[in-house]
């Protein structure tokens, strides 16, 4: 299919540029043509104007013409310069007979006394360029001047231009199908692609929704065969299938959001985020499933002079030592900032809804994958980190503001293989995992999304079987920098 499309369009592109080609080339052979005819009528216009006031006009007495014209006198000095021109001039008298000529031999040819340049056809390779003028004394006709020109001084520079034409033409058109065959497999090539990446996701895509319409469908008809089945039974097949739906009805949510996103749909609801307050709630949100696991989870705020946050009296550094404290994981979640002139330090123009999903995902993922024992048989914990750093320019220099947000854990950690294609629509890194725990391969993709929405960068370092950290920087926008309170060069 595509390399039958890909012959398509070079067979166009060959096309068209060959017939602009050749209209370039009649053009030019065209004007080329007319400038040669135009320079050679000039030419013999001029020489019979010249001869025309060189000729001697006597009077004569007693005829119906009181003049005429001295042939001896008048062409006794013009016949040298003419034959060296390669033009021929013929001298008529009125009635049209031929009184003089440079030719060797009279031209079968008649007379016209049309003023006017003509192509004479004396044989199919004998022509002859021909002008014609009267020669009059106010109202009496003494005569006609013909001056004729080869043909070939046009036909010969012609018929080089057609050759040369033709040769350039040909190469050109051969070398136009060449480099369209080429540029046909570069325009190609990311279609190809696409095709590729979107016969992947319906792929993928049919098969998430199969297994759980197939697993429904299944509880379903057993429902159905055995209408004595127990209360206790059928609750248990209802509530099956309210998960198998919950679980569709997500992962038709994030289908949704990622086309619409491609289609340019999906426009953030700019506003002022507070990032601090926005992770707080993902962390409240996230502290039960990390305490049903006996994962430590905790949220880690630069302390700042003039930003005071109210811990519990638990300071902002005391969570980093504090792993084990069983307190201090109960108060992560009260944590709650004093209103003060500087509480924007860490406010972004975004969209709330889509930034908390952003951190809901990488926090949940994070907790999803770290167990709550380590092969090293230490304690598993995930840590997000906010903090606001200043990006210097490739010339030193400090450059633009970004608030950065780290999330940090010590699990199952991702292989270096994986690391290029963990942004994928639906790539597991394992795909023999259950569904329960690996979900439907969505949550990055959307992720990144989002940042890309937000103008800001993901990045993800991992090691295997130590733990990943993912890192989130968007930029400061229409915020004074003079009143950001901590700076992590």
């Amino acid at each position: 299919m595509f390399q039958a499309t890909r012959r398509r369009l070079a067979l166009w592109y060959t096309t068209v540029t060959a017939v602009l080609l050749l209209l370039f080339a009649t053009g030019v052979y065209l004007y080329v043509r007319s400038t040669l005819i135009e320079r050679v009528d000039d030419t013999l216009k001029h020489v019979v104007e010249v001869v025309d006031r060189s000729l001697v006009i006597q009077p004569i007495a007693g005829t119906v013409t009181p003049y005429q014209i001295n042939v001896e006198a008048s062409f006794r000095d013009n016949t040298q310069a003419v034959e060296d021109d390669h033009i021929d001039l013929e001298l008529f008298s009125p009635t049209g007979q031929l009184l003089w000529s440079t030719l060797s031999e009279p031209l079968d040819v008649p007379l016209h006394p049309r003023q006017t340049a003509e192509t004479v056809h004396l044989s199919p390779d004998h022509l002859l360029r021909q002008f014609t003028k009267r020669v009059e004394v106010g109202r009496y006709v003494l005569g006609y001047l013909r001056v004729s020109h080869p043909w070939f001084e046009v036909t010969k520079p012609i018929r080089q231009l057609i050759v040369d034409l033709t040769v350039g033409t040909t190469l050109m058109i051969l070398s136009t199908a060449a480099i369209g065959w080429l540029l046909s497999e570069i325009a190609m090539k990311p279609v190809r692609e696409s095709y590729q990446r979107l016969k992947q996701f319906t792929a993928d895509a049919s098969h998430e929704l199969r297994n759980p319409i197939a697993t429904i469908q299944a509880n379903v008809q057993v429902a159905l065969a055995d209408p004595d089945m127990e209360p206790q039974w059928q609750r248990h097949q209802l509530k099956v299938v309210e998960r198998l739906t919950q679980r569709l009805g997500r992962l038709v949510n994030d289908l949704l959001f990622l086309a619409r996103v491609d289609s340019g749909m999906v426009q953030p609801e700019w506003q002022p985020v507070p990032l601090d307050a926005l992770l707080m709630e993902v962390i409240e949100e996230q502290q039960l499933i990390a305490d049903q696991k006996g994962i430590f989870l905790s949220l880690h705020l630069p302390e700042t002079p003039d930003f005071d946050l109210n811990y519990n009296d638990v300071n902002a550094e005391s969570f980093v030592d504090s792993t084990s404290d069983s307190e201090a994981r109960d108060r992560i979640t009260t944590l709650q900032p004093l209103q003060s002139p500087d509480d924007e330090a860490f406010t972004i123009l975004g969209d709330w809804n889509q930034l908390a999903r952003l951190f809901t995902n990488l926090v949940s993922n994070a907790v999803q994958y770290t167990p709550a024992k380590t092969d090293k048989d230490e304690e598993g914990w995930v840590q997000v980190k906010l903090e606001l750093v200043k990006r210097s320019t490739k010339s030193g220099r400090q450059g633009s503001s970004w608030i950065q947000v780290q999330v940090r854990d010590n699990g199952i950690g991702i292989p270096e293989t994986a690391l290029p294609l963990i942004f994928d629509r639906f790539y597991r890194i394992d795909p023999a995992r259950t569904h329960d725990t690996a979900g439907s391969g969505l949550g990055l993709a959307i992720a990144k999304a989002i940042v890309d929405n937000h103008h800001g960068q993901i990045h993800i370092d991992s090691i295997l079987n130590h733990g990943t950290t993912v890192t989130v920087s968007l930029p400061i926008s229409q915020l004074d920098t003079h009143k950001r309170l901590y700076v992590n060069s």
